[in-house]
């Protein structure tokens, strides 16, 4: 299993020292680097890579900005060189963090972690044009930023022109139209409850008939979510009931 890397860096010496560590992994293949977000940006949409090396501290626009700009993140390994930012990234979810400059231990370590990933997302057998329960979204809302497994969000919910985005205990703003994220989600397990909400299925409590021929909803975080009449019979359908 080859996995495809790419290198998003501003010092070339730290590109050529994650380089080397590269070469000395069969089953890691370079495809690109670049040194700022916007190269990277294009790199990563082109070339669709399963891991990325990614510096944050990087002038101008960091890392965490070039997250945001994505619509699907590849597995990303942070690399710093400021303690600080090694230990928020645990709070954005990355996979792991290299703090420059890199050992080959701690590199060997770090690429246990992304072997095991690619492992489970390979069991993912979803179109590959949509996002699958295993595939990442990147959230920043203010000063927080995540890194989300699509199979851990339980609600989509329109605010204006943007969406609010339900995982965990949290929900913050995701800066995309509701219909924007529907064209990406897996089918098998988001539905459509209505022209505000999208569910995942998987998070759903309890169901109750209401008013009209509507559905009631209570998902497993307590969030009541009411299906229209047109998608309750779809829903019905889906679900068997």
């Amino acid at each position: 299993m080859k996995i495809r890397a790419v290198i998003v860096e501003d010092s070339r010496l730290a590109r050529n020292e994650l380089k080397e560590l590269i070469k000395l992994h069969d089953d890691l293949e370079l495809i690109g680097e670049a040194s700022n977000v916007d190269e990277g940006v294009v790199l990563i949409e082109s070339e669709s890579p399963d891991l990325l090396f990614l510096d944050i501290n990087m002038p101008e626009k960091d890392g965490f900005d070039l997250l945001e700009m994505l619509d699907d993140v590849p597995i990303t390994v942070f690399t710093t060189a400021y303690d600080e930012y090694a230990i928020k990234s645990f709070e954005y979810n990355a996979l792991d963090y290299l703090l420059k400059p890199v050992s080959n231990k701690r590199f060997d370590m770090a690429l246990e972690k992304v072997r095991a990933k690619m492992v489970s997302k390979q069991e993912d057998n979803s179109s590959a044009k949509k996002l699958t329960k295993n595939s990442q979204i990147f959230i920043k809302d203010g000063e927080a930023c995540w890194l989300v497994k699509i199979g851990d969000i339980s609600l989509f919910e329109i605010v204006g022109n943007y969406t609010r985005v339900f995982f965990e205990d949290k929900k913050p703003m995701l800066y995309k139209s509701l219909n924007q994220v529907e064209e990406k989600l897996p089918e098998d397990s988001f539905f459509r409850a209505n022209r505000q909400q999208i569910i995942n299925t998987n998070y759903i409590e309890n169901v109750v008939p209401w008013f009209n021929g509507k559905l009631k909803l209570t998902m497993k975080n307590g969030e009541e979510v009411e299906v229209s009449r047109r998608q309750s019979y779809i829903f019905k359908d889906k679900m068997s009931l």
